[in-house]
C-alpha cells in the first residue's frame, strides 16, 4: 500500500472546500461536479487525463468524492485527501456510475452544477435522463477565480519551479551552437528539469527563426545557422505548479539592431513590472509596455497580451496557459497581493519573460536569470 503524499496540508484543502461551498451556497447549488483537471487537482489533490471520463463531486453537505478508473484509485489515494474514492471498470460508462452514486447518496432532486470542459451532449443527455428530477446549471468560472490569489504554499512551489527554470536556462543557452540543433537546447533544459526536481521533462517551446512570429513554432532537427535566433521558453512544474521564463540566443554575433531592441525591451518591461502594485488596474499596467513598444518602433502592431495568470497546470490540461487574468487594453481587473503572472514581451524575434509574484510591497521576480540577449560569442 502506497503511503499518502499530499501536496498541501489537510487544513489548506479544507479551506479550499469551504471556499467552494460558499460559492455553491451563493449560487443555490446542491451538488457540484468538476471534471476539469485543474479544478479536480486543486480541490482533491489528484487529477488524471480523460482517457476515460472522471470527475470530482462536491455535495453541499457531507464529504466530497472522486470517481476514477479502478486502475487510478491507488495513485489517487496517494495524492488525494478525499477518503471517499471509488473506481469503475474500464467498460462501464462513467456517467452512469456517477448517476447511480448520486442517487445512492440521496443527492437527487436539487440543483446540480457543472464546472466542465468534457461534458459532451451525449454525456449530458445520459445524466439528465438518469437524474430526471434534478435541475442542471453552469458553475461558470468560479473555480478559476478562487485560485487567482495564491497561498504561501502555492507560492513556494512556484518559487521552486522558477529556480529550476533559471538553472535550466543557464544550460539551455550554452547549448545554442553553430551547427547544433534546437533539440540539443531542449535536451539540455530537460536534463536540468529532472536533475533539479521538476515533475517531468516537458520543456516548452524551443524553436528558431529570423522573423518575429516564430516564437510558437515547432522543435526542429536542422542545424543552426549563423544569424539564427533561438527562442527558449521554459515551463518547469513542481507539484504541477509552473513558472515560466523566456530568453533568446543568437548564433554568432548579435547585430547592433538586435542589441538595441533587446536592451529596449528589457527597459520597457522593467517599467511595466515595477507598476504591478496592489490596486493597479491591469489595462494601465499593460499600457506601460504596449504603447511604448509601438512608440519605439519595435512593432507596428501589438495584438497579443503582455502577461497572464500562473499557477496550477497539470500535464493533462486542455490549456497550455491560464488566461483567467490577462494584461490587455480592455482589462479592468485589479492587481492583488499573492497573484502570480507570466509577464512577456517580444519584438524582432527576441523575447523576454519573467515569473512575477505580487506582494504587499509590490512585484517580485521569482525568475532571476540575467535579462540579456544571449549569443554564441563570449
Amino acid at each position: 500500500m502506497t503511503s499518502a503524499d499530499f501536496s498541501f496540508s489537510i487544513e489548506e484543502y479544507r479551506s479550499r472546500l469551504a471556499n467552494i461551498r460558499k460559492h455553491m451556497e451563493n449560487k443555490n447549488v446542491d451538488v457540484l461536479v468538476l471534471d476539469e483537471v485543474e479544478a479536480m487537482t486543486w480541490l482533491s489533490g489528484y487529477g488524471v487525463s480523460e482517457t476515460l471520463w472522471r470527475c470530482c463531486c462536491v455535495p453541499k453537505n457531507g464529504e466530497p468524492f472522486l470517481l476514477v478508473r479502478e486502475l487510478d484509485v491507488a495513485p489517487a489515494r496517494e495524492r488525494s485527501w478525499f477518503p471517499d474514492i471509488f473506481g469503475f471498470v474500464d467498460w462501464e460508462e462513467p456517467v452512469d456510475v456517477l448517476a447511480r452514486e448520486i442517487s445512492r447518496r440521496g443527492l437527487t432532486g436539487g440543483r446540480l452544477a457543472f464546472d466542465s470542459h468534457s461534458m459532451t451532449l451525449a454525456r449530458f443527455a445520459k445524466l439528465r435522463e438518469a437524474l430526471s428530477d434534478t435541475a442542471f446549471v453552469d458553475f461558470g468560472k468560479t473555480t478559476w477565480e478562487v485560485r487567482l490569489v495564491k497561498s504561501p504554499a502555492e507560492v513556494d512551489y512556484l518559487q521552486q519551479a522558477a529556480e529550476i527554470a533559471d538553472k535550466a536556462m543557464a544550460r539551455a543557452v550554452k547549448a545554442v551552437q553553430l551547427g547544433g540543433t534546437e533539440r540539443d537546447v531542449s535536451a539540455a533544459a530537460a536534463a536540468a528539469y529532472l536533475k533539479y526536481g521538476a515533475d517531468d521533462g516537458y520543456v516548452g517551446p524551443i524553436t528558431s527563426g529570423t522573423g518575429w512570429d516564430f516564437l510558437h513554432g515547432h522543435l526542429h532537427s536542422h542545424a543552426l545557422e549563423q544569424g539564427a535566433i533561438v527562442h527558449i521558453e521554459l515551463i518547469p512544474r513542481v507539484r504541477w505548479h509552473t513558472a515560466r521564463l523566456m530568453r533568446s540566443g543568437v548564433v554568432g554575433e548579435p547585430t547592433e539592431d538586435q542589441k538595441r531592441v533587446a536592451a529596449t525591451l528589457v527597459e520597457l518591461q522593467d517599467r511595466q513590472i515595477a507598476a504591478m502594485l496592489p490596486g493597479a488596474t491591469a489595462r494601465d499596467v499593460d499600457a506601460i509596455l504596449r504603447k511604448a513598444v509601438v512608440a519605439h518602433g519595435l512593432r507596428k502592431s501589438f495584438n497579443n497580451i503582455t502577461g497572464y495568470t500562473l499557477g496550477l497546470w497539470p500535464p493533462s490540461s486542455q490549456r497550455s496557459s491560464d488566461f483567467t487574468r490577462t494584461f490587455n487594453p480592455t482589462a479592468e481587473w485589479l492587481v492583488q497581493p499573492n497573484m502570480v503572472f507570466h509577464m512577456c514581451v517580444s519584438a524582432h524575434g527576441l523575447a523576454f519573460s519573467e515569473t512575477v509574484v505580487v506582494t504587499d510591497n509590490g512585484p517580485q521576480r521569482l525568475t532571476k536569470t540575467p535579462r540579456v540577449l544571449y549569443s554564441t560569442v563570449e
